[in-house]
């Protein structure tokens, strides 16, 4: 799939010239976004890649507990906001169910982007957004953050953090 990948992805950026396109290897790539990830505005690859790169990623911000991501596709509402599925990076985390240690924050950062992007409500997903920052500024830290310093919380008292900081 690979190369089927990287054929179409060429014939892709032919339409468009003026976005500044690149061939690089899934391991290359690695040691790129580790040195520089500001480098990086976006990085399309095939799933297997993109989810350790995604993966990695998420570890410059300091877990991948932090991440949300979506799936958008071309098709819109009614209301001509685009349609997609929003999930955390991670995926379920199955082997830390019913622990109280998993991070939140990938999954309100999700809905936030659902709003933003399938709802058309920027204001309400900039609130969520600032929500989160306020409890990271104020030192509040799940386990899997609990190097960074700091309060450390379940995934209750996270969620009820930020809920307070709305």
């Amino acid at each position: 799939t690979g190369r089927l990948w990287r054929a179409v992805a060429n014939e892709v950026a032919k339409e468009y010239p003026d976005v500044a396109y690149e061939d690089v290897l899934a391991d290359a790539l690695s040691m790129h976004l580790l040195r520089n990830p500001g480098a990086y505005d976006v990085i399309a690859t095939e799933n297997l890649f993109g989810d350790i790169l995604s993966d990695e990623a998420a570890m410059i911000a300091g877990s991948m507990g932090m991440m949300p991501s979506a799936s958008l596709g071309d098709a819109r509402n009614a209301h001509g906001h685009r349609r997609g599925l929003y999930e955390p990076i991670h995926g379920s985390a199955p082997d830390i169910a019913g622990e109280g240690i998993a991070n939140p924050i990938a999954m309100i950062l999700s809905a936030a982007m659902m709003l933003r992007w399938s709802f058309g409500l920027a204001q309400e997903a900039d609130r969520i957004e600032r929500a989160v920052e306020k409890v990271l500024a104020d030192g509040i830290r799940s386990m899997d953050l609990r190097s960074l310093g700091g309060k450390i919380v379940g995934t209750r008292e996270m969620g009820a953090a930020v809920i307070a900081r709305l």
